[in-house]
């Protein structure tokens, strides 16, 4: 392979099958960095981020035989297993047991502008096209995909009924792929 070659998706997800290293040295340079936007925006924490990075990138190595091309596309794959890891390591016990005794020392001569949450997948256009939701939708997009919020947690932190929620969430996935072709 050529460094840098451009692969359908097809082509892509065969090479990493066959466990093909420059194949997953290809996704890596190309994924990586929307990857950990995901990661980045729903962890809020530099190092933990890069951390889930590296294990999601292994998950997708041991997994790819999971892939099933049927039912969506590998990036939406890809995403998935990023933003649930991030969900379950805050959701973990350690991170949270890690997160309570972290001294204040460790906190006083950090540098703030890291701590800025921006979403890292602006150069795929997505958060300019959830920007271009109705609110309704936007809210619940924002909170469920961008911050690992759970459909009941949206439901009371928007303080609306859960099958507001579900349907809300099911009309604003249609619109964003009627928007995205």
């Amino acid at each position: 392979m050529q460094p840098n070659p451009k692969h359908t998706e097809s082509e892509l997800v065969a090479l990493l099958k066959n466990k093909d290293q420059q194949a997953y040295n290809y996704l890596y340079d190309n994924y990586a960095g929307a990857l950990y936007g995901i990661i980045m925006n729903v962890i809020g924490e530099e190092e933990m981020a890069k951390d889930v990075l590296q294990e999601v990138f292994v998950k997708i190595w041991k997994n790819i035989e999971h892939y099933d091309e049927l039912k969506g596309r590998l990036y939406t794959w890809m995403l998935n297993i990023a933003r649930n890891s991030a969900i379950d390591v805050l959701r973990s016990a350690k991170y949270n047991r890690d997160k309570k005794t972290a001294g204040i020392d460790n906190n006083v001569h950090m540098d703030n502008s890291s701590l800025s949450v921006t979403i890292k997948t602006d150069h795929l256009g997505i958060k300019k096209i959830v920007d271009g939701l109705k609110d309704e939708y936007r809210q619940i997009i924002n909170l469920a995909y961008f911050k690992g919020y759970t459909q009941e947690e949206v439901a009371e932190e928007l303080n609306i009924p859960l099958g507001t929620v579900k349907t809300r969430s099911r009309s604003a996935l249609i619109q964003l792929k009627n928007l995205m072709q």
